[in-house]
């Protein structure tokens, strides 16, 4: 396989699975997570937007739901220092009872950007 992705275990409400980042902020802006684990979240948010391009800054309908519904990020398999840092963020999940999943797949999707870490796409179907 070449691409992977870690995403929520069952769709919500717009019928999409939303990313392990996405999860992740969305515990804090629920206001759930400890001091300690919020501190930390912003930390590491800082450091992957300070060392990873952002698609929807770049590009900014990569995500519009009109021009692209369902769009997912997927890490690419080569980007291993990408794929570590996300361990950080499942951990997270996993102490506030967050099921994710990981899948994986050499043909996720019509991609609609891509560079040397991810590509986002728009999915053949709506599931993984």
């Amino acid at each position: 396989m070449t691409f992977v992705r870690f995403h929520a275990a069952s769709a919500n409400a717009r019928g999409t699975f939303p990313g392990v980042f996405a999860l992740a902020n969305g515990l804090a802006s629920d206001g759930v997570l400890s001091n300690v684990d919020a501190a930390w979240l912003r930390r590491a948010n800082d450091a992957g937007n300070d060392a990873y391009a952002n698609p929807s800054v770049t590009h900014p309908d990569v995500y519009d739901r009109t021009l692209n519904p369902a769009a997912a990020a997927w890490f690419r398999l080569s980007a291993t220092h990408l794929t570590h840092m996300v361990e950080g963020y499942l951990d997270l999940l996993a102490k506030y009872g967050v099921a994710w999943v990981e899948s994986r797949s050499d043909d996720p999707g019509r991609v609609i950007y891509a560079d040397d870490v991810q590509i986002v796409v728009v999915p053949h179907e709506t599931r993984y």
